[in-house]
């Protein structure tokens, strides 16, 4: 998502801090491009002109700092602008004092609602949290057993009546339930609708009612653009929301959802779903996600993720193997798994700052395929000691992997210079690299 956008915003930075000097019209050249770009993504109108009016302002009103490079401070300013338009602060879920803390969940069919759900109960069982799920869609009973699949994935206990004809009851006795069972947050996820429905809509009110949530979320698909905000604007006009959550995050839209919503609705954006799996679901960070459009990277989420993929266990694991120098093809294996549960490549270069407009990357998701296939069809031994595999075994393991002995030829070469290059970090000795100081020249790296 956002992807265009970023491309153009990053070329339009790159022109700015061109610029030895700015001038008004240096600015307005560049602002004009801005509310071209920011229209094309399918931003409100009157957000684009707000937005750009307060730019010019600031931009062209502010002095210059000393040391600064005036397209560096239009740059800022323009980050600093996207932030706010962005929502400024990040938004969290408000608790209940007492437990448990009910979320509701509203929105159209189809959104991703009751996907959502389970990826909101996983989200907080990860913070410690007993969630109890509550499936009140009576006109769908497909979207209940749906709910009942996903709470046996995140193992949480889940209430639903297959036949039940009111909403409400059933709510109610799920509640009972949930506070029997001694659950902190209980996830109550209510019937989608094809379109604003007053029958449906006052059947909502009346479970908000009922259950007394401290939070009502809005799930809306942020593939459906403008529409999204008006759709919002409707949901909290009769309902009163406390935040919205955008699904299809990671989908081929222009974004106009993300950047409008807060400013129009006066609602924070709380999370954002950004894939099919439970796993794929990210808090909304504004700062965050402005300096992954302007092409400043995201170094805090990407370590977020390294965290949450990679135990302590096993960093304090890989450390001990680098630096006894016991680190084999089984541990390499495992790092290029690890590197895949943070995402594809192109989403994790995307938060490293300047890597964010790399072109395609399918030949190094190609090759990182190829590699895994090459080591999974080794045994033990050989992933252990790769210096016994000679022509038998390695013709073998291109049989087992369908690749060439060639690409296991390289393969080795490359796992030999990486441990080449341990062995120099073990010993406090670091290997030259070019253009970093030191003697001609310096050692590659394998990668």
């Amino acid at each position: 998502m956002l992807e265009n956008l970023g491309s153009r915003f990053q070329n339009i930075m790159k022109k700015v801090r061109g610029h030895g000097k700015l001038s008004e019209s240096n600015i307005k050249e560049a602002l004009r491009e801005v509310r071209m770009s920011l229209l094309e993504a399918d931003v409100n109108y009157k957000v684009v002109k707000d937005f750009v009016a307060k730019i010019q302002e600031k931009a062209v009103g502010t002095e210059v700092l000393t040391g600064v490079n005036p397209g560096q401070q239009f740059v800022k300013v323009v980050n600093d602008e996207l932030v706010e338009l962005l929502g400024g602060t990040n938004s969290r879920l408000t608790k209940s004092v007492k437990n448990p803390t009910v979320i509701l969940l509203a929105g159209l069919q189809g959104a991703g609602k009751t996907t959502f759900a389970g990826k909101l109960g996983k989200h907080l069982q990860k913070q410690g949290e007993k969630v109890f799920l509550i499936g009140a869609d009576i006109y769908r009973p497909a979207a209940m057993k749906q709910l009942e699949v996903l709470a046996n994935q995140i193992k949480a206990e889940v209430y639903f009546e297959l036949g039940s004809k009111d909403a409400v009851a059933l709510c109610e006795r799920g509640l009972a339930k949930a506070k029997e069972s001694g659950a902190t947050y209980v996830i109550v996820d209510t019937a989608g609708r094809l379109h604003i429905d007053e029958v449906l809509m006052e059947e909502v009110k009346n479970i908000r009612k009922a259950v007394r949530p401290q939070e009502i979320l809005l799930v809306v698909d942020a593939m459906i653009g403008q529409d999204a905000v008006n759709l919002a604007q409707s949901f909290n006009n009769a309902l009163s929301i406390d935040g919205i959550v955008l699904t299809k995050f990671d989908g081929d839209t222009r974004g106009g959802a993300a950047l409008s919503i807060k400013s129009v609705v006066g609602k924070p954006i709380k999370f954002v779903g950004t894939g099919e799996k439970l796993d794929d679901l990210e808090l909304f960070h504004p700062e965050r996600l402005a300096s992954r459009i302007l092409g400043m990277g995201d170094v805090v989420s990407l370590v977020e993720k390294a965290q949450e993929a990679i135990g302590e266990e096993d960093a304090k694991s890989l450390e001990e193997k680098i630096r006894t120098q016991k680190f084999d093809l089984d541990d390499f294996l495992k790092q290029l798994q690890n590197i895949k549960k943070l995402g594809s490549l192109g989403s994790i270069l995307k938060m490293i700052p300047g890597m964010g407009q790399i072109g395609d990357l399918a030949p190094a998701e190609k090759e990182m395929k190829k590699v895994e296939a090459i080591i999974q069809s080794m045994t033990k031994e050989e992933k252990k000691k790769p210096e016994i595999l000679k022509a038998n075994r390695k013709l073998r393991i291109a049989k087992g992997s369908g690749t060439q002995v060639s690409d296991i030829n390289k393969l080795l070469k490359q796992f030999e210079q990486m441990k080449e290059m341990m062995k120099m970090f073990s010993n406090g000795k670091f290997p030259q690299i070019p253009g970093m100081g030191g003697k001609k020249g310096g050692m590659k790296f394998p990668f």
